[in-house]
């Protein structure tokens, strides 16, 4: 639930605030506190955790006195007042005074806020949404959990479709703080400070760290985000640096299939990974934009065909099916082994069985779970 401060509205009422547009900071005067939007009603708004602060906030990080807005000729500044934890807009650290534009987000401390402003007429030029509080919770959470490496790595089974046997495990992330506990969480939260790649690379990291103690050789198949792809030498220093902590365990690093497309980069990944005694898989592979081009010049030792294509297929017609078993035997006749992921059901996994597959990955087998 949200509220607006009401004494603050009554000061602006009676005319002793500023002249035109409103400035509210959207957000939470303590931890676990409902969602609140605050006006910015005087010239030097001051913010901390002393008394006669025009925003007295009860966080333990925020300092005595942390930071001030101030309004002038219709543009609202931000300074931080010498604060020990400091003062952050849009995830960046500030020194000195900055502009802040409508929508920014802002920490003091830990403690976000959201940047609104409403017109003299009463029509808001932005939107005041019900989850400005989680969102801003969320990213301050995020910090944390890249700092303090609050990251569970989760290993769900690869097996050998006839045997059932397994042969690895791929390494998936989950968050250890609230608000982050899935992937996709921690990703949406990570794309708003541009941490995709930072956060793919301590998923990682943390997986193998944890992984490498499976017995007895483990063999950890492990992700890269597609933004990764973008910088392959920061990619390749990436797992320089994690091949040295998996002791004996195997790896295979998958790659998006909307990645493969380009080829140079493929190329040299690909030398990079076979120099580091590192396997390659391509990943989702059916779902996007892939052909069988880029297999045959980057020949990965695996490829992961995507739920969508395994989905349903023991009830399947017979031209879909054919052309699953079509595209099967073409990779296997590569020399790259063909697996089947998303599998949740036993006839689900006969059918694979039938249609040539070598491996499989799903439900059917095993949920994702600590070690």
């Amino acid at each position: 639930m949200s509220s607006v401060d009401s004494s603050a509205l009554e000061r602006l009422s009676h005319g002793t605030a500023l002249s035109g547009d409103v400035w509210f900071l959207s957000g939470s005067l303590e931890p676990r506190d409902t969602l609140r939007h605050l006006p910015i009603d005087e010239v030097e708004f001051t913010i901390g955790r002393k008394a006669g602060c025009s925003l007295k906030l009860q966080f333990n990080t925020v300092s005595g006195k942390h930071a001030k807005l101030s309004l002038r000729d219709g543009i609202l500044y931000l300074c931080d007042l010498g604060s020990t934890n400091g003062t952050y807009v849009n995830g960046e650290r500030i020194e000195g005074e900055v502009v802040i534009e409508e929508e920014d987000l802002i920490h003091f401390a830990e403690a976000a806020f959201r940047v609104l402003r409403q017109s003299p007429t009463g029509q808001a030029t932005g939107t005041i949404a019900k989850n400005v509080c989680d969102e801003a919770l969320a990213l301050v959470q995020f910090d944390r959990m890249m700092s303090e490496k609050l990251v569970r790595p989760h290993f769900q089974v690869i097996v050998e479709i006839d045997s059932e046997a397994v042969i690895g495990h791929e390494i998936l992330g989950r968050g250890s703080v609230f608000g982050l506990e899935s992937v996709a969480a921690m990703f949406h939260a990570a794309s708003q400070l541009n941490l995709e790649v930072e956060l793919s690379q301590l998923l990682r990291w943390e997986g193998i760290r944890v992984g490498r103690d499976l017995p007895p050789r483990p063999n950890l198949f492990v992700n890269t985000h597609p933004k990764e792809m973008e910088d392959s030498a920061k990619l390749i220093d990436s797992l320089v640096k994690v091949r040295r902590i998996a002791d004996n365990a195997e790896m295979v690093l998958e790659i998006h299939e909307a990645s493969v497309t380009n080829r140079t980069v493929m190329r040299e990944l690909s030398a990079a990974v076979k120099d580091l005694n590192i396997e390659l898989a391509f990943d989702d592979f059916g779902s996007g934009q892939a052909r069988l081009a880029e297999l045959i010049e980057s020949r990965p030792d695996y490829v992961k065909f995507d739920i969508s294509l395994i989905h349903a297929i023991d009830h399947a017609d017979a031209a879909r099916r054919q052309m699953l078993e079509t595209l099967v035997k073409m990779v296997r006749d590569l020399e790259i082994k063909a697996l089947a992921e998303g599998i949740e059901t036993s006839t689900e996994a006969q059918a694979c069985v039938e249609i040539g597959f070598d491996l499989a990955q799903g439900y059917y087998y095993g949920r994702p779970a600590p070690l």
